[in-house]
């Protein structure tokens, strides 16, 4: 097998490139240990106070731990609808199955703020009916979440399909396999690298989602990226790039973690 390695002027390119991609955002780590109680680089000392406010403010918990808990519910919602969803047009192949994809990516395309009050009068009225799935709950937002982030599940699980054998599945259904059985034994194994980077690609979609959030929440559903979003019109807060700092380190570590994994396993292979 024959492994091509970059050159060293394209090493040189990639680290310049990589630099400038990053410059926007380790701009924000100086910011984060400022003592003062506004937005401004350190001159003559560091300090510790906005971390320690992360740690003893219950409000950014609050928020992080809200974050989570509807990223991973409209994430797994928007991921299993987002499958079938695809399945179903890659095993029955539809006559209108170019205006069911159309309509199912439909809020990739569509402007946010449109997305945002036709969600808000959606919401309002749940409201009168439940107190669940309703404006300024979790449950609501999780589900306004879903909604805005199917598509990205379904671009990226079609993408997988479309690298699917079907005489896979011919072969299934000739030996009498039933439905179930050739989509959970034969399909879905075979795109699970797409499930699985569809399911992270819309949790990270949801996590950092603000345009729409603003418009069904209020005061009781206050997720991390509105909670950033009231300090920066309010008072500034420098908890704000703290926050952000704790954020792109924990992504860093993620991303390194995953490039040691692929590169372990690659040389075992």
């Amino acid at each position: 097998m024959i492994r091509l390695r970059p050159g060293l002027m394209a090493t040189i390119l990639a680290v310049l490139v990589g630099i400038f991609m990053l410059m926007p955002l380790l701009a924000v780590v100086p910011v984060s240990f400022t003592p003062k109680r506004f937005l401004s680089i350190p001159t003559d000392e560091l300090s510790l106070r906005h971390y320690r406010a992360l740690y003893e403010d219950r409000e950014w918990a609050e928020g992080i731990w809200l974050s989570l808990r509807i990223g991973l519910l409209s994430a797994g919602f928007a991921t299993a609808l987002g499958t079938f969803f695809s399945l179903g047009l890659w095993m029955f192949r539809p006559r209108f199955a170019g205006l069911l994809m159309g309509v199912a990516l439909l809020p990739m395309v569509a402007p946010p703020v449109v997305s945002a009050l036709t969600l808000y009068f959606f919401l309002i009225t749940l409201t009168k009916y439940n107190g669940v799935f309703a404006y300024d709950t979790m449950l609501g937002v999780a589900l306004a979440h879903s909604v805005m982030i199917v598509p990205f599940a379904v671009v990226l699980v079609s993408v997988s399909l479309a690298q699917v054998d079907r005489r896979w599945d011919r072969a299934a259904r000739a030996m009498g396999a039933s439905l179930g059985t050739r989509v959970f034994k034969v399909i879905l194994p075979n795109i699970k690298f797409g499930v699985i980077a569809a399911f992270f690609l819309t949790f990270v979609l949801s996590w950092e989602e603000i345009a729409v959030t603003i418009f069904i929440t209020s005061v009781e559903a206050v997720t991390l990226p509105r909670l950033m979003w009231q300090g920066l019109r309010d008072n500034i807060d420098p908890a704000i790039a703290a926050i952000s700092v704790v954020l792109i380190v924990i992504v860093a570590l993620a991303v390194i973690g995953r490039a040691v994994i692929t590169a372990v396993r690659a040389r075992n292979a």
